[in-house]
């Protein structure tokens, strides 16, 4: 829950509430209330301000997450699946963009107007493995450049990944990572 709460809004709620009631109190002459508002309200109104302004937004799933596919991450998704699904989905703050700093060690961000934009997430299954898909806005970044880059993304993610690349439509990619431990079915 606290995942997919942005702390800059709360902030802002809770510092703005605090605030008025101070500047109420001020004018009331109630001393108290009055610090309380001044004291506690100003600072976590600007703190709101502040993580707003430096807020990353989750990424949306791009379809909704059956059952099956769900028991399927809890027998296959390795640790590296898991870290990437929770770091793109929840609230982000003093990023410039999602896997920034993974896609410039794989050099695939050469600079900031070049850096290809995480835009959505999907869990699916390819062949009976686990699969986390993650679509990327690349418009300066052709898929021939993260053809080139394939061996690189394949050692990056880790033992237990398999890389495959696709553009579902011009200027959009799609990074897929299939998990490559099949979990076996117990015998009968």
């Amino acid at each position: 829950m606290l995942r997919q709460t942005p702390l800059g809004m709360l902030g802002l709620t809770i510092g703005g509430i605090l605030t008025v009631v101070g500047f109420v109190a001020y004018f009331l002459d109630n001393a108290t209330l009055n610090l309380v508002g001044f004291f506690y309200g100003i600072p976590l109104l600007l703190g709101g301000l502040a993580l707003k302004a430096a807020e990353l937004e989750p990424v949306p799933y791009m379809q909704p997450v059956s059952s099956s596919i769900l028991t399927l991450r809890e027998q296959q998704a390795t640790a590296t699946q898991n870290q990437i699904r929770k770091d793109v989905t929840r609230y982000r703050y003093g990023q410039r963009a999602h896997l920034d700093s993974s896609l410039q060690a794989l050099g695939l961000s050469p600079t900031d107007e070049e850096r290809p934009v995480l835009i959505g997430l999907q869990e699916t299954e390819t062949a009976g493995a686990y699969t986390l898909v993650l679509r990327f806005d690349s418009p300066l970044m052709p898929l021939e450049a993260w053809q080139q880059k394939q061996d690189k993304l394949t050692n990056f993610f880790g033992p237990g990944i398999r890389v495959a690349l696709s553009q579902p439509e011009p200027e959009q990619i799609d990074l897929a990572l299939i998990a490559t431990i099949q979990v076996s079915e117990p015998a009968a």
